[in-house]
């Protein structure tokens, strides 16, 4: 991995860990020479991921919808800000940009963006490592539903185990950096790409 899409929340949430583990995540990230692609705001999780990999002497890459530029979440520090035209062309482009994908704790935003991601690798439209950082055990309940959507046959167990999650960035990387892209869901079908 080249570089790492972070997904994670525009406001700080109630637990001082979030912002501590988002410092963290940010410094490692940069110490291993890994650039960070991310939604472009100054604000929250966001402001604090971008921060803490500048701060470390790394590379930052905002994708921002147009729409949150006008209301000046925009971060104005970055190595690179782009400007899009939406969501959806926001996505696009920080799968296209990044080698890897982690969901930092997050509100509906974070969720649809490492879901949707997933959702796409799960077609066999990438093959990129995701992972959850669980926070003070904040994906667990999610884990426990995933778990259940498998058992219930709704969910191959090997797209289940697509996603890594552990509480430790370092940790996260690692794992991360194992990855092996399993079977599609069409590849029974139609053969392994």
């Amino acid at each position: 991995m080249r570089r790492v899409c972070v997904f994670c929340g525009s406001s700080f949430g109630t637990r001082p860990a979030y912002a501590e583990a988002t410092r963290r995540l940010g410094r490692m990230l940069a110490e291993n020479g890994l650039e960070l692609v991310y939604g472009g705001g100054c604000v929250g999780l966001m402001g604090e991921v971008a921060d803490a990999v500048l701060a470390a002497g790394g590379r930052v890459t905002g994708v921002i919808p147009e729409g949150m530029v006008r209301r000046e979440v925009a971060h104005q520090g970055l190595t690179e800000l782009r400007v899009v035209g939406s969501m959806h062309e926001r996505k696009a482009t920080m799968v296209e940009l990044a080698d890897g994908f982690i969901a930092l704790p997050g509100g509906i935003g974070t969720l649809d963006e490492l879901f949707e991601i997933w959702g796409w690798g799960q077609l066999g439209l990438h093959s990129k490592p995701l992972g959850f950082l669980d926070v003070e055990h904040y994906y667990r309940d999610l884990m426990l539903f995933l778990d259940h959507v498998a058992a219930e046959g709704f969910m191959r167990a090997r797209h289940r185990a697509m996603v890594a999650i552990e509480a430790d960035p370092a940790a996260l990387l690692a794992a991360m950096a194992e990855f092996e892209m399993p079977e599609t869901i069409w590849d029974h079908e139609i053969g392994r790409r």
